[in-house]
C-alpha cells in the first residue's frame, strides 16, 4: 500500500516505518495518524514482520507533536474523540505482537514524545529532546503521556515535567530510563535496524509471548502476573521452536528456528 505521510518498507523480515513530513517536523495530523494505525495494522498480520523501527524522517525531528492548525479548532466534545483515536492508536502499537524499535531522530514531543513511549524499546540520537509541552498550549496530554511517562521514570519526576513543559535532553532520558542507548544521529538508524534484526531472529512465538507477559505488569499485581506468566510459559512448550531450541542446545549447535 502506498502512504502519503509515511514511509514503509521490509527488509530482513523487519519493517521500517518512518513518518515523512520533514517540512512539518514530522508533525502528527489526522492523516498521518489514520496512516499510522493502517501501517502497523498491517505488520500485525503479516507474518513476514517479526520486529519494527520506527522513526521520522530529516535530522530535526522524531515527531515534534501535533499539528497545532488542526488543535486549534477543537471544541471539548471533538477533542475528547481526538484524544481517544489517538489513543487508540497508541495501545495498538503498545500492544503489538512483534517488538517496536522508536529510533528518536530529534524532537519527540507531545504527541511525539507520546508516540515513542507506547513503542517498547525506545533509542536516540544525542541530539534528541523529549517534552510534554501541551501545558504551554492550555492543555494536558492527550495521547496516553501523563499514564506512560508516568509508569516508565519516577513518578514524581514526570509530574515535573508535564507541569513545567521542560524537555528532557538524551542523556537525562538515560539516567531516568526512559530510552534504552543513546548513539551520534549517524548511527542510530544502522543500531536500531541492528537491533531489530538481532530480535526478528529470535523465536517469534516466544518473542509474542514475553511481550504479552510484560504487557501484564501494567494491569496484574504480580501474584497474578506470575500465574499469566506460567500460563504463557506453558504454552511456549507446546511451539516447534521449543523443540528445536532445547534440541539445538543439548546438541551443542545453533538452533535453525522456523519462527512456529
Amino acid at each position: 500500500m502506498n502512504y502519503t505521510n509515511l514511509l514503509f518498507e521490509i527488509v530482513n523480515n523487519v519493517a521500517h516505518v518512518t513518518i515523512n513530513r520533514p517540512d512539518k517536523l514530522n508533525a502528527l495530523n489526522n492523516a498521518t495518524l489514520n496512516e499510522l494505525y493502517e501501517v502497523f495494522l498491517s505488520i500485525e498480520h503479516n507474518p513476514e514482520v517479526r520486529a519494527v523501527v520506527l522513526t521520522g524522517s530529516g535530522e530535526k525531528a522524531f515527531v515534534a507533536g501535533a499539528d497545532i492548525s488542526e488543535l486549534n479548532k477543537l471544541t471539548p466534545l471533538a477533542a475528547k474523540d481526538f484524544a481517544e483515536k489517538g489513543q487508540k492508536i497508541f495501545s495498538f502499537i503498545e500492544h503489538l505482537s512483534k517488538p517496536v524499535i522508536a529510533a528518536v531522530n530529534g524532537f519527540a514531543l507531545g504527541g511525539g514524545c507520546e508516540l515513542a513511549l507506547a513503542c517498547h524499546i525506545r533509542l536516540t540520537s544525542e541530539n534528541a529532546k523529549f517534552g510534554q509541552p501541551e501545558i504551554n498550549l492550555g492543555i494536558i496530554p492527550g495521547y496516553g503521556g501523563t499514564q506512560r511517562l508516568t509508569r516508565l521514570i519516577n513518578s514524581s519526576k514526570a509530574l515535573e515535567y508535564i507541569l513545567t513543559a521542560d524537555f528532557i535532553d538524551a542523556q537525562t532520558a538515560l539516567q531516568l530510563g526512559l530510552v534504552n542507548h543513546v548513539y551520534p544521529l549517524s548511527e542510530l538508524i544502522t543500531a536500531a535496524k541492528e537491533l531489530a534484526e538481532k530480535i526478528a531472529a529470535k523465536p517469534a512465538q516466544a518473542v509474542r509471548l514475553a511481550l504479552k507477559a510484560i504487557h501484564a505488569i501494567k494491569e496484574l499485581p504480580q501474584s497474578q502476573g506470575e500465574i499469566y506468566e506460567a500460563s504463557l510459559f506453558a504454552l511456549a512448550t507446546g511451539t516447534e521452536d521449543f523443540k528445536e531450541g532445547t534440541t539445538a542446545f543439548l546438541q551443542k549447535r545453533k538452533p535453525d528456528f522456523t519462527h512456529k
